[in-house]
């Protein structure tokens, strides 16, 4: 059987409410190839209390960083896994089956992806992603908006760079692809593989993380697809507020 080795990593600070979900999750996988990473970013909440009662299943770093991204690459650099998950904290894996799954759909992919759940703060689902993920994932699916949440994505460690610093809201987006254009084999694992908590700075900070994002599918499409493409998106979440709304009504 295809047994790889998967790294987890989750990053936190100060998130007490959270992180335990996330890690249970994790650390009851029934797939017996897990390196498990918390990066902590000296928390002072008891977040540090809540790891340490699993230090004997964790790899845990708990210093200062420059953001979520930094901390990100500080967990890329410990990872001794064929494949590589993110899963920050209030995050989790679907089911205590989910990381077999994946890994029994197809041997030796670069690239495994599947579907996302929402829930709120206190773990109660939300549904179904607005962004469904595409039948057939490839670099070029990202141009209307993050079709496959991180998440949900299993990367290869050799097709995986650091996350670029330039960007402190929407970095794994250009992650991803930059891996996704690397990739040659790409599997749809087709079933829920994650829930992810709403929220978050990208929605704090919301027209930063928008300019990043531009900044990023101008990159990776150039100018004038990007452009194109943003007024699809613009027209796409018009119509879909507006079916909502008379759903709600």
């Amino acid at each position: 059987m295809f047994r790889p080795k998967l790294s987890v990593i989750t990053v936190v600070y100060n998130d007490v409410s959270h992180i335990e979900r996330t890690m249970r999750s994790v650390l009851g996988q029934t797939y017996p190839h897990i390196e498990y990473i918390v990066i902590d970013g000296l928390s002072t909440d008891g977040t540090l209390d809540i790891v340490s009662k699993y230090k004997d299943k964790v790899r845990l770093i708990s210093e200062e960083d420059n953001g979520i991204y930094d901390a990100m690459n500080k967990g890329l650099k410990l990872v001794s896994g064929d494949y590589v998950l993110f899963m920050n904290s209030g995050d989790e894996l679907y089911e205590p089956d989910t990381v077999s799954k994946v890994f029994a759909s197809a041997d030796d992919a670069d690239i495994y992806y599947g579907e996302t759940e929402m829930i709120d703060a206190k773990g109660r689902s939300l549904g179904q992603r607005r962004h469904q993920a595409p039948e057939n994932f490839t670099w070029r699916d990202f141009k209307y908006g993050m079709s496959v949440s991180h998440q949900a994505i299993y990367i290869k460690r050799s097709l995986i760079e650091p996350f670029n610093s330039r960007y402190q809201l929407s970095a794994d987006i250009d992650w991803i692809l930059t891996a996704a254009r690397k990739a040659k084999n790409i599997v749809n694992v087709r079933q829920y593989v994650a829930k992810y908590m709403v929220g978050g700075m990208s929605k704090k900070k919301h027209r930063q993380s928008l300019a990043e994002r531009f900044a990023i599918m101008r990159q990776h499409y150039g100018l004038l697809p990007t452009l194109f493409n943003h007024f699809v998106i613009a027209f796409n979440l018009a119509w879909y507020w507006l079916l909502h709304r008379k759903t709600n009504d």
